[in-house]
C-alpha cells in the first residue's frame, strides 16, 4: 500500500510520500515512490505514485529515459512547454504501460493499474498539481480542491480538511503532512516510513527543501506524541455524554 499526498499552497506547492510497498510480518520492502525532474532557473517537477509497483517504474523509467535518450526519443517532460502537456504526457506513458502489461487490455480495476500525483512549474506559468488516472486522463488541484491524496488515503483524511489552510507556511505545510501521515501509519501498517518531502517554491524554478524523514526522526517522534496527547486532552475536556 502507499500514502502520498500533494498541497497547492500559495507559497508552491508541497509533497510528501511514504516508501512501504509491503507489509507483511517478513516482507516488509522499501521502494521510492517520489521522483523528481528540473532544469534550473526554468522547470522543476515532481510526480508520486501509487498501485502496481512494476508498472509505475516503468513509467518512471520510460520518463527518465525519455529526458536523457537521443533526439528522436521525444516527447520529453523537460522540453515540453506547459505542465499541462507533461500531464497529457505523464498521462499517456501510464496508459501506454499498463495496457502493454495487462493481457486483455486496459480495464478500470487491473491489477495492473497504478494512480499518480504530478506538480511542477514552467517558467511564465504559475505552479499546477494534477492526479493521473490509470485510464491515462488525469484532473487538476484548484481553490476548490487545493491537495490531492493517493494509496490509502482516509486516514490522513480528516486532518487535512480540518487544518489545511493555502495561506501557510511551508514549515505548517510539512508539520500538517506529518500529523496526516501519521494518523495514517498508526492505523495501517501497510503505510511505513521513511518518508519523503519535496517543496517547489513558487517562481523559483528549481527544486526546493528536499528530506527523507526516518522512523526515529526526533522532530517526527515529537509530532507523533504530541498530537497524541493532544487528542486525548481534547477528548477529555468535551463534555461528558448522559443517558
Amino acid at each position: 500500500m502507499t500514502y502520498c499526498v500533494g498541497l497547492r499552497l500559495n507559497r508552491g506547492l508541497v509533497f510528501m510520500s511514504d516508501t512501504r510497498t509491503g507489509a507483511g510480518v517478513d516482507n516488509i520492502l522499501r521502494f521510492r515512490k517520489l521522483f523528481t525532474w528540473s532544469v534550473p532557473g526554468e522547470r522543476a517537477i515532481v510526480l508520486m505514485t501509487s498501485g502496481n509497483l512494476a508498472t509505475t517504474q516503468a513509467v518512471v523509467s520510460l520518463i527518465e529515459e525519455r529526458t536523457k535518450a537521443p533526439s528522436e526519443r521525444r516527447p520529453s517532460i523537460l522540453e515540453l512547454p506547459t505542465m499541462f502537456q507533461v500531464a497529457r504526457h505523464v498521462g499517456d506513458t501510464l496508459r501506454e504501460v499498463i495496457t502493454s502489461s495487462a493481457p486483455t487490455g486496459q480495464r478500470a480495476d487491473s491489477s495492473f493499474n497504478s494512480t499518480i500525483i504530478l506538480g511542477g512549474q514552467v517558467k511564465g506559468m504559475e505552479p499546477r498539481l494534477f492526479m493521473v488516472y490509470p485510464e491515462g486522463n488525469f484532473i487538476e488541484a484548484g481553490d476548490d480542491t487545493p491537495y490531492f491524496q493517493i494509496g490509502e488515503t482516509k486516514y490522513g483524511r480528516p486532518i487535512l480538511v480540518r487544518a489545511f489552510d493555502p495561506a501557510m507556511s511551508y514549515e505548517d505545510a510539512a508539520k500538517l503532512l506529518l500529523v496526516s501521515f501519521d494518523s495514517t501509519m498508526k492505523a495501517n501498517l501497510s503505510v511505513g516510513p521513511p518518508l519523503d518531502l519535496q517543496v517547489i517554491e513558487r517562481d523559483t524554478f528549481r527544486l526546493g527543501l528536499s528530506k527523507r524523514i526516518e522512523g526515529e526522526d526526533p522532530y517526527y517522534q515529537s509530532i507523533s506524541r504530541g498530537w497524541g496527547d493532544a487528542l486525548k486532552k481534547a477528548f477529555d475536556s468535551l463534555p461528558g455524554f448522559s443517558f
